[in-house]
């Protein structure tokens, strides 16, 4: 076979490659960059899930000090403010679910170096000395500050809807029951309940140091809450954590894309995902269908509130995690069930070590 000349040397004779040889390193470097593609790959997602633990670290800072200077966490979401009914003693609110007074990430901006987005909001419809008592947010009017975003919103591992105004961390309500939308399942809704509630043919299981709780944690009372946040602004502190802060969830990461409150929500209001996941649902149970529970996709719709609203990421193996004294946790998706509900409860009299 002919060479192919590359050059033409003094003496007139000519250097070259054969088209074979030539052939053999392409395939040689297909082969190294084959084989440097997936060490890319890792390095990029390690660097992907320290920013996503960064960001949290964050986060949990800004609860510290939040309760450091009011006594109280920062209220999951709160909701509904003296409009003519009668208003809970403990928080002034009666529950009108019309007026958004915020997500417990509103109320950490000024812990986050967004103090000049949390005045703007508090200035919406006038003056707000009180930050508790933040005046209603209006989601439909534009220029909103709650429509932008900022980079410790979302994790860069998640893909989904990247300029989405939304947030990638959950406030954790722990252990709390979460029946889905119907007609979707509800597997798991044996793990909210002792076993004087567990009915045929659900499995009896141990008592796990918890009773019953109100669905999705509707409660105006922190005795009604298993975990660290809800969305009503219930009244939470440091002492009621039994169980040591350290053994607690506190923040858990969610893919926008799986849970409807945030795919219609905005990181600002109450009810737009910031307090809706649990322990309840096996860490990263793909609700990847964005329709409303029909008779197709009972075990797969964002909609199926007992899968859909459990803590995923798209971090290999399991997620982050921010622990009441605010540590980031790596915890693996093969957690045990038991071990998994106990962190996140804040109160089960039960303390566990996040393994």
């Amino acid at each position: 076979m002919k060479s192919l000349s590359l050059f033409r040397s003094r003496n007139g004779r000519r250097w070259g490659f054969t088209l074979i040889e030539l052939l053999v390193v392409i395939a040689i470097i297909a082969i190294l960059i084959g084989l440097l593609l997936p060490a890319v790959q890792k390095i990029r997602e390690a660097a992907n899930r320290m920013k996503c633990s960064n960001n949290m670290k964050q986060w949990g800072l800004a609860i510290h000090n939040y309760e450091g200077v009011y006594g109280k966490l920062p209220p999951g979401g709160k909701m509904g403010w003296n409009n003519g009914g009668n208003p809970n003693p403990d928080t002034g609110l009666d529950g009108n679910w019309n007026s958004d007074r915020g997500s417990w990430i509103v109320y950490s901006l000024p812990y986050v170096e967004q103090d000049a987005m949390y005045k703007q909001l508090k200035a919406l419809d006038g003056s707000a000395a009180d930050p508790i008592h933040l005046r209603p947010l209006d989601p439909t009017s534009p220029n909103q500050p709650f429509l932008i975003k900022f980079p410790i919103l979302r994790c860069p591992s998640d893909p989904f809807e990247p300029n989405m105004n939304t947030s990638n961390y959950v406030m954790s309500i722990g252990p709390q029951c979460a029946p889905s939308n119907s007609p979707c399942v509800q597997p798991y809704y044996i793990y909210c309940q002792p076993i004087s509630q567990n009915l045929p043919p659900a499995p009896a299981i141990t008592n796990w140091g918890y009773d019953w709780s109100p669905d999705h944690g509707n409660s105006w009372s922190s005795s009604d809450i298993r975990g660290a946040g809800n969305r009503l602004g219930c009244y939470i502190n440091f002492a009621m954590f039994p169980d040591g802060l350290s053994n607690t969830i506190f923040v858990g990461e969610v893919l926008v894309g799986q849970h409807d409150h945030h795919w219609d929500g905005s990181w600002a209001n109450f009810n737009g995902g910031n307090a809706h996941c649990g322990t309840n649902a096996p860490m990263n149970y793909p609700s990847t269908d964005r329709n409303g529970c029909n008779s197709s996709n009972t075990t797969t719709s964002f909609q199926g509130w007992n899968f859909s609203w459990g803590f995923k990421s798209q971090h290999s193996g399991g997620a982050n995690f921010l622990m009441g004294d605010g540590h980031v946790q790596f915890l693996a998706q093969s957690i045990d069930v038991r071990t998994y509900q106990l962190l996140g409860c804040r109160n089960d009299g039960v303390p566990v070590s996040p393994p």
